[in-house]
């Protein structure tokens, strides 16, 4: 049976490759169940702080979803399309976005229909310059189904989202950087390194404060401000009983009362 996840770990990082090059890395159900099922393994394993997920060979991140595959759900009738495409892939999204670890989507390549939507989902993501970004779904006849038409808007806003959503056109990797797609572009060889010295810059920070990071922003961004703020105190009161806070703080003071002993103002 041919691997269609590659994964890899080292100095805190997983690496999830997505493998099917010969399909420019397409999302057919098995991909999506072995990615869904890797992420909750690394999710409990302490010794990963943070994970990178790419696409195999220099062409594509993700095709999107594998529409042979997809187009035999269609035919089953709706309950069954819902059941097999649109749960499974919404579902995989909102683990993406939910991760309580740092996710970092590197877009190696194309990332048309899903593949876009994993990269909207990923709480950031590190794009190649020769990334191309699509939302080609109406051309099959239907909307993104894995919440492209949710989150893309509330990402770049609602008139350049469905700009992209309507007309099909894709997009380069500056243009996704420019309107929030993606936090950076670097070039193609340098992709995976600075993708890892973006974790590592997260890494070194305590596991239980970035999580709260995480939540409180991913949990707050859909609400009202009120209960926004509402959610930051609950996941700031969380940390306090906890020793990360109380190493953080005393490590800035010992540091502030060296500098203050050698005449340097911080």
């Amino acid at each position: 049976m041919t691997t269609t996840l590659l994964r890899e770990a080292s100095d805190g990082i997983a690496v999830l490759t997505l493998h099917r090059p010969e399909k420019l890395n397409a999302l057919n159900y098995a991909l999506i169940d072995s990615l869904r099922a890797a992420l909750d393994e690394l999710e409990t394993d302490a010794s990963v702080r943070a994970v990178i997920l790419t696409g195999s060979g220099d062409r594509a991140f993700s095709a999107g979803a594998d529409i042979a595959e997809f187009a035999a759900s269609v035919e089953g009738g709706v309950e069954r399309a819902l059941r097999e495409f649109v749960r499974r892939g919404q579902g995989l999204t909102r683990q993406i976005e939910s991760y309580p670890k740092p996710l970092i989507a590197v877009v190696n390549g194309i990332a048309f229909g899903a593949g876009c939507e994993i990269a909207e989902a990923a709480p950031l993501a590190v794009a190649s310059d020769r990334a191309r970004f699509a939302k080609p779904e109406i051309r099959l006849g239907f909307p993104p189904p894995f919440g492209g038409t949710q989150r893309l808007p509330r990402l770049v806003g609602r008139k350049r989202a469905l700009e992209m959503i309507l007309t099909t056109e894709a997009i380069d990797a500056q243009k996704a950087a420019s309107i929030g797609l993606v936090n950076r572009v670097v070039e193609h060889g340098a992709l995976l390194a600075e993708a890892r010295r973006l974790a590592d810059q997260i890494i070194r920070h305590s596991p239980a404060a970035v999580a709260a990071c995480l939540r409180s922003v991913t949990r707050g961004l859909n609400v009202s401000i009120d209960e926004g703020l509402a959610i930051e105190a609950m996941h700031f009161a969380s940390m306090v009983p906890t020793s990360d806070i109380c190493l953080g703080i005393g490590s800035f003071l010992s540091r502030r009362m060296r500098a203050v002993g050698k005449g340097i103002e911080e």
